[in-house]
């Protein structure tokens, strides 16, 4: 989970003039608090099935700001269908909550790169490094080593797409 500028009980602790990287205080204790409802929404919610135990590290990123790494170990292994139950890696329908697809389109959609943007910070002498562009895949798979590879369905399969200009701009 990684800290969001716009969260309400931020926001609203600032004086005119005043952004989340320059109250600290705030941000750290409004984090935590949003950090232990995850943990208890994912531990006592069962979200996941019933778990052993979990982990976590909270890492400050550039600008002063927080996310959190967050392991869980599952009494159960997960089936890539259970997977797709609880975690999506594609674009949300838009008829079905436009909020949910404005949040995923406006923060989590990697790019531009490649021709588009050769500077960006996933390109090295004119190679992708963060193992973008990923794969469309049709379902979700396990690779070798264990872990998930997210169903990310094409057009054709019943996915969607948007399209970025260079500057970052859905069109």
């Amino acid at each position: 989970m990684t800290y969001n500028h716009a969260w309400s009980e931020i926001t609203r602790e600032l004086v005119p003039g005043q952004n989340s990287t320059d109250r600290h205080d705030l941000t750290a204790r409004v984090f935590k608090i949003k950090v232990q409802k995850l943990v208890v929404v994912l531990t006592k919610g069962k979200i996941f099935g019933d778990m052993k135990c979990f982990l976590y590290s909270i890492e400050w990123k550039k600008r002063g700001l927080p996310q959190v790494h967050l392991l869980l170990w599952l009494m159960e292994k997960l089936c890539p269908n259970q997977m797709d139950e609880v975690i999506s890696a594609e674009i949300p329908n838009p008829e079905n909550g436009r909020k949910f697809y404005d949040t995923v389109t406006k923060n989590m959609i990697h790019g531009p790169c490649g021709a588009l943007n050769p500077s960006s910070p996933c390109m090295k002498e004119g190679k992708y490094t963060k193992k973008y562009p990923r794969a469309l895949l049709k379902d979700t798979q396990i690779n070798d080593e264990g872990y998930p590879l997210y169903r990310r369905r094409a057009p054709e399969d019943g996915g969607r797409t948007i399209t970025q200009n260079s500057l970052g701009g859905k069109r």
